[in-house]
């Protein structure tokens, strides 16, 4: 894929094979409900913020990614600005959000070290669903790994998850109704959240009927289903 003018991709080396996923794995969502996958305790219970779109999430994302990958060198084998702050016009929280490429998530002393050098700490482990792994960077502001300005989300080799991440963030940025109805699912999705005292991973359950139909107009518009 060529790079980006925003940022969100950076090519490096090895990232062609990192991207050669099967599309039956793409078409395959591998839901899994794992109760101890936090490192650390779990998300709090407080009010979820959504703010209008930032355009300096462009740049806090390249200067992150530059800083990832600067420490891990070879060892980062792809990395990519995700989630709602990468879609201009949308509504987001005001969290970055990176999929980062890695040989093997399994082996954490590989880059887990390196990461908590630039303040990126372990908060989540999930073997079971595509071996991902979350760091949450500290604010350089507060010291407090509870107000993140990043969320860096690690996979495998030919994940699927990136490439359905890659292709949802794709689909919001070339049909704004799309866009403009996933951003009415989060407008609705965090009053119900906030007003029942529930968690962000509560919250992205609500959104969850309205991710999937947007995934499937994505997969029908590539002839796969």
């Amino acid at each position: 894929m060529p790079e980006k003018d925003d940022g969100s991709t950076k090519p490096l080396k090895a990232e062609a094979e990192s991207r050669i996923v099967e599309v039956d794995k793409i078409i395959t969502f591998h839901d899994v409900d794992d109760p101890d996958m936090w490192v650390r305790s779990g998300p709090p219970r407080a009010p979820i913020a959504l703010v209008e779109h930032d355009p300096s999430w462009f740049e806090q994302y390249s200067q992150l990614s530059d800083q990832i990958l600067a420490v891990l060198g070879p060892t980062a084998m792809g990395i990519e600005h995700v989630g709602s702050t990468s879609v201009p016009g949308l509504a987001a929280k005001p969290i970055i959000d990176i999929a980062l490429v890695v040989p093997d998530p399994g082996e954490e002393t590989a880059y887990r070290p390196r990461l908590n050098s630039i303040d990126f700490e372990l908060v989540l482990r999930e073997p079971a669903w595509y071996q991902h792994r979350m760091f949450k960077h500290i604010d350089a502001g507060t010291g407090n790994s509870l107000t993140p300005m990043c969320n860096l989300h690690v996979f495998g080799p030919r994940c699927s998850e990136i490439a359905r991440m890659r292709m949802f963030r794709d689909r919001l940025r070339s049909h704004p109704g799309d866009r403009d109805r996933y951003q009415n699912v989060k407008l609705r999705s965090v009053a119900e959240a906030n007003a029942a005292g529930e968690t962000v991973m509560e919250y992205n359950a609500r959104k969850h009927d309205v991710i999937r139909d947007i995934y499937r107009s994505i997969f029908r518009a590539e002839g796969w289903i």
